[in-house]
């Protein structure tokens, strides 16, 4: 068994949408709330960095280090949990720095974490000073990677299928947000270990479908192996719709704003701008595409990221709506 510091509020609720399966006219909708995991608004990241510190604290590490775009939810996560537990924590966010505190920007700083502004094609080379310059100031550093994707983060989860089955094992099919791949890597082994027979789809917020379902089938291979479970895993495995990538990362387009409008007004449920919001669009016109029929019970994993909702622009261009 892995170890593990148990601070996130698990099992998350598995709830039906029935307002928005009559709305939509699709399948039978439910969510997986890890948008409720507790730590500093939640989110995904909690589940592996319960693993993550574990093995951090393991090693002797004082100081965590990672990285993550301007309105990372990870890096909010890691620096919450860094004060929880008595870490210092170093954040390299990629990106020009907001004119504006505001979201995630403002919970790391109020969080305490110390801030390295860097393009996005310097973040691996900041990564490593950051590494560095903690060492030499004769902290232990123990670096995290970008979304917590490793093996170690992925297990976490392998362990959330099982959780997931417990609340609700007749699911045809789980949706969700993919980027860095470690949630999907996770979600695949964890359907294998645990016997899950529905479908696994991760909608690219980011990257092309090729490059996730390579990563991705590294990752789960590499998270199989660390679980002990004896599994290769092909990229044709590995599913992945990247036709939701709009203007890019991180920029809010109308599908996503009707997403959120969507879920907001017939549930009352709370989607990011950037990610949940991103996945809900692309299942909501696979929805009105019939892609799914309508007997089939679609479960739309919820990883988190609301802070971002009160971030500059997103706030004003919803505002205005």
């Amino acid at each position: 068994m892995l170890p593990r510091i148990r601070f996130a509020y698990l099992p998350t609720p598995v709830e039906p949408l029935p307002r928005l399966t009559t709305a939509l006219q699709g399948p039978q909708l439910w969510v997986k709330r890890d948008d409720q995991t507790g730590l500093a608004f939640g989110g995904n990241k909690t589940r592996k960095l319960e693993y993550l510190l574990a093995d951090a604290r393991k090693s002797g590490a004082e100081a965590l280090i990672t990285a993550g775009a301007v309105q990372s939810n990870h890096c909010r996560q890691t620096a919450a949990a860094a004060c929880r537990f008595g870490f210092t924590c170093t954040l390299v966010l990629a990106g020009e720095k907001p004119a504006h505190i505001s979201g995630n920007y403002f919970l790391d700083r109020f969080l305490g974490a110390e801030l390295v502004w860097v393009e996005k094609s310097q973040r691996e080379i900041a990564l490593k000073e950051a590494f560095k310059s903690a060492r030499e100031d004769g902290k232990q550093p123990y670096l995290i990677p970008y979304g917590g994707s490793n093996a170690i983060g992925a297990a976490a989860y392998s362990f959330a299928v099982q959780e997931l089955l417990d609340q609700k094992s007749d699911l045809d099919w789980i949706i969700f947000p993919s980027s860095s791949g470690g949630t999907q890597a996770g979600l695949l082994v964890g359907a294998e270990k645990y016997g899950f027979q529905g479908r696994i789809l991760g909608i690219s917020v980011d990257n092309s479908a090729a490059m996730l379902q390579s990563s991705v089938s590294a990752l789960a291979g590499e998270t199989a192996m660390l679980l002990g479970v004896k599994r290769e895993f092909s990229t044709e495995e590995v599913k992945v719709n990247d036709e939701y990538l709009g203007a890019g990362y991180g920029e809010m387009g109308d599908p996503e704003m009707e997403a959120l409008k969507l879920f907001a007004l017939y549930e009352g449920l709370i989607l990011d701008p950037v990610y949940t919001g991103r996945a809900a669009a692309g299942l909501i016109d696979l929805i009105r595409r019939g892609f799914f029929t309508a007997d089939q019970k679609v479960l739309f994993w919820h990883t988190g990221g609301t802070p971002a909702l009160f971030a500059d622009p997103y706030l004003d261009m919803l505002s205005a709506r």
